[in-house]
């Protein structure tokens, strides 16, 4: 039969999990890709070929060329059922508002063509139609006819607003646009009202063929803005790492509760083994309760799950997790996926407590004395061992990694195994721990010292059951916090060193620099693009690469990790030569072609070839090549020696704050994504702390009493529950401690093979602190509240008198 008081703190354990796991995914099923309201009423839209690139590199599709665009928008035109072809044409423009670039949503400009795909409408004045006319959205408090400065790639240019729309974004003349976006990546098709979408859309694959990809519908999505596709990614990647770490933390606290719970009824269960249950019986039971438990957890934290989907998804595109148009749906599958992960999550939990119960003899009722008598069995030592040699491995593994993201992949699932395989071996471990610390509590501890080593060294089972959960968020805490703090200050240092200068020009409420912006600084200028490369014998541009435009004497005076190992930086001049890294297998003077921004295809000559640590990129070419092909690129750094005014959109900072805050907006996000895991695990071993000592002291009240009746005071009795429950958190983070240490020692030696400098090891330890002293808290109130009430009135004198 299920125990009530016994079943609560399993019951509290699923719910808060199928919780996490039923908002997790929902939000992730809510995460689809949007497409664009620039887009909106563009039934068919045609996309440039994709490039192949990895799920997360977000490069954007190979352009078409003019000429091939104005080929294609001739042919899809003339479709049944078209109204119109309009090629979308994206480029960078951002109005200047007191002399600063305006703090708008969008930097892009578009043909005005392109407003009809969105649905914009004019409300006020006319259409651009000449070079230095403009159409803005009405929300920037412009008139028509007034003067507008709009920086683009080349610098400030003076324009007149000739109209406002209802809408955001920056229109100009169609031919302006070709001249700026002479490359095309997408042309929207806008129907007729008679028109068959799906009837247009095969016949515009008949005309694109294998040059693009014609989407319609929700596939439309995939035309997202890339910075809105990298968070969206980002969401994703959060979203499953915290739904797999409730998962298993879920099964790690059950897990350690029903351990607890088997534990304290042995006698119960010896009982029922006397009057004539078998193994196989007591096995049913305990799994028929692990079944109610589940599912009522579950259904529990479905709906608090699916209540809680919509404000965690508001804070999510608050925290920059999501993108603004994120919005939160319910759909089938994630309330299945709840719905049976409650069972599934008590079943797997109680599988090693149901063997444990199973094996109690029907002696065991006769037991008064609650002393363990049975050692870990050979198959937990060998499941122990197992697990930690696989935690060893794989942080051997985080050790050689060559990527960071590996890295951290090989180092979480070595926790995973180094804490598993400590939680099994525990009850082992408590002993030479407790004893390793004897002669501190001997010295200070006294009477109560001796009570609370000896009742941690004969329950060895129940004070690993209960440290279970300390170790686990100690090491989570530790190992996450740590790797994220290392890992940040190791590439920020590395970052500083491989620059030679003493200041670095950035953007300022810019996506990037004018070439305005970068004459006036003097320095040496770092202008990227995105080439595709094509491979001999392949389909052509199948990869994308980032292309540095440089002034190569500067870049070489600039740069200490440049190494050359063929040709000459030297040659890196005229119009058809590039630098490419050790890893392209090429050599000076062989052919390297490349499709530029605008479409081109060009024939690329190499000069010189360098070690792939050279370059923030992967090769380079002289600036002009790239301002050429791609007239909206921005310069993204300017290094200079002496420190100057910054120019209008541009800031100025020393090498060192430059290198820590290169990845600033991402490392908040990771720092965020690790506050979120350390909460869900140190909030899950807090609760497991808490609950279990709740039931350890609910089944020790007696002991407590017979305590009281030898003479001890009520607060005596209070303080020997205290140091238990202190000591059990000791025993707790000291493992974690150890665990996590393992894990970090990997990681800084492979960020120290990787930047190839030593590397300090960082562990804020104030997390680390707030971690163990939560649960240390929590402890120490869940173990004396109730034995300060069991203890409220004083014990009578026994019933056993003395002869006399």
């Amino acid at each position: 039969m299920v125990s009530i008081r016994r079943s609560v703190s399993a019951f509290v354990a699923v719910a808060i999990g199928v919780t996490l796991v039923a908002a997790a995914t929902l939000l992730l099923a809510s995460g689809r890709p949007q497409a664009p309201d620039r887009l909106a009423r563009a039934a068919v839209v045609v996309q440039s070929p994709e490039a192949g690139a990895s799920a997360d590199s977000f490069v954007p599709t190979r352009p078409w060329s003019a000429t091939a665009t104005a080929g294609l928008v001739g042919r899809l035109a003339a479709l049944p059922g078209v109204a119109a072809a309009v090629p979308d044409r994206t480029f960078y423009a951002q109005p200047l508002i007191d002399g600063r670039p305006a703090a708008s949503d969008t930097h892009e400009g578009h043909g005005w063509s392109s407003a009809q795909l969105g649905g914009l409408r004019l409300m006020a004045g006319e259409p651009p139609r000449r070079p230095g006319e403009v159409v803005v959205g009405r929300a920037l408090g412009l008139r028509t006819g007034a003067p507008v400065t709009l920086l683009t790639a080349v610098g400030a240019e003076s324009y007149t607003v000739t109209g406002l729309v209802d809408g955001p974004g920056i229109h100009v003349a169609d031919e302006v646009a070709a001249t700026l976006a002479p490359g095309v990546r997408a042309i929207g098709l806008v129907l007729t009202a008679d028109a068959d979408t799906e009837r247009v859309a095969t016949a515009a694959r008949g005309i694109v063929g294998t040059d693009g990809r014609v989407l319609t519908g929700d596939a439309r999505g995939a035309l997202e803005p890339r910075n809105d596709a990298r968070t969206r990614w980002i969401g994703m990647q959060v979203l499953t790492a915290t739904a797999a770490l409730a998962g298993f933390v879920t099964v790690f606290v059950v897990a350690s509760t029903f351990a607890f719970t088997i534990a304290q009824r042995r006698r119960e269960l010896g009982l029922l083994r006397a009057v004539g249950a078998t193994g196989r019986q007591v096995r049913r039971m305990v799994y028929g309760e692990a079944l109610v438990v589940g599912a009522s957890g579950g259904i529990v934290g479905l709906l608090v799950g699916g209540g809680l989907a919509p404000p965690l998804g508001w804070l999510l595109v608050d925290a920059g997790f999501e993108p603004s148009t994120f919005r939160v749906g319910y759909e089938p599958w994630p309330v299945a996926l709840s719905l049976v992960a409650g069972p599934v999550i008590s079943l797997l939990a109680v599988w090693s407590a149901s063997r444990r119960a199973a094996r109690v003899r029907p002696l065991e009722a006769l037991r008064e004395a609650a002393v363990e008598q049975r050692p870990i069995g050979r198959l937990r030592v060998a499941t122990g061992a197992l697990l930690v040699a696989v935690g060893v491995a794989l942080s051997v593994g985080t050790a050689t990694a060559d990527e960071a993201r590996v890295a951290g992949q090989y180092a979480l699932y070595a926790v995973m195994a180094l804490v598993a395989g400590a939680t099994v071996l525990s009850p082992a471990v408590v002993g030479p721990v407790v004893r390793l610390l004897r002669s501190p509590v001997r010295r200070r501890g006294g009477a109560i010292g001796m009570l609370v080593r000896g009742g941690a060294l004969t329950a060895t089972r129940r004070t690993a059951s209960t440290a279970a959960p300390v170790l686990l968020t100690v090491a989570f805490a530790v190992l996450v916090s740590g790797m994220v703090r290392t890992t940040t200050a190791a590439y920020a240092a590395g970052r500083a060193d491989n620059v030679n200068a003493g200041w670095i020009v950035l953007p300022d409420q810019a996506p990037g620099l004018s070439d305005q912006a970068v004459a006036a600084t003097g320095g040496t200028a770092l202008l990227p693009t995105t080439v595709f490369r094509t491979d001999p014998g392949t389909a052509p541009a199948d990869r994308p690469l980032t292309a540095l435009g440089v002034d190569p004497a500067g870049f070489a005076a600039a740069n200490r990790a440049l190494t050359v190992v063929a040709g000459s930086l030297d040659d890196l001049r005229g119009d058809d030569t590039v630098v490419v890294t050790a890893s392209a297998n090429l050599r000076p003077s062989e052919p390297y072609a490349v499709v530029f921004a605008d479409g081109t295809l060009v024939s690329l000559r190499v000069v010189a070839v360098v070690t792939d640590a050279s370059l923030p990129g992967d090769l380079l070419v002289p600036r002009a090549v790239v301002r050429t092909h791609d007239p909206s690129a921005l310069t993204s750094t300017v290094y200079v020696r002496d420190r100057i005014a910054p120019p209008v959109g541009a800031r100025i900072v020393d090498v060192a704050t430059w290198a820590a805050e290169a990845d600033a907006a991402e490392d908040r996000l990771v720092w965020l994504f690790t506050l979120l895991l350390i909460g869900v695990s140190a909030g899950y071993g807090a609760i497991a702390v808490a609950n279990t000592l709740l039931l350890a002291a609910a089944g020790r009240a007696a002991d407590l009493r017979l305590i009281r009746m030898a003479g001890a005071t009520r607060r005596q009795v209070v303080w020997l529950v205290t140091a238990e429950s202190a000591l059990v958190v000791l025993i707790g983070a000291l493992l974690g401690g150890a665990v996590a240490f393992v894990g970090l020692l990997s990681i800084r030696a492979g960020l120290a093979e990787q930047v190839g400098a030593p590397v300090d090891l960082v562990v804020p330890w104030s997390v680390v602190a707030g971690v163990v002293g939560l649960c240390l808290l929590l402890a120490v109130l869940a173990s004396v509240l109730p034995t300060w009430r069991s203890l409220r009135h004083r014990p009578a004198r026994s019933s056993v008198g003395v002869a006399g």
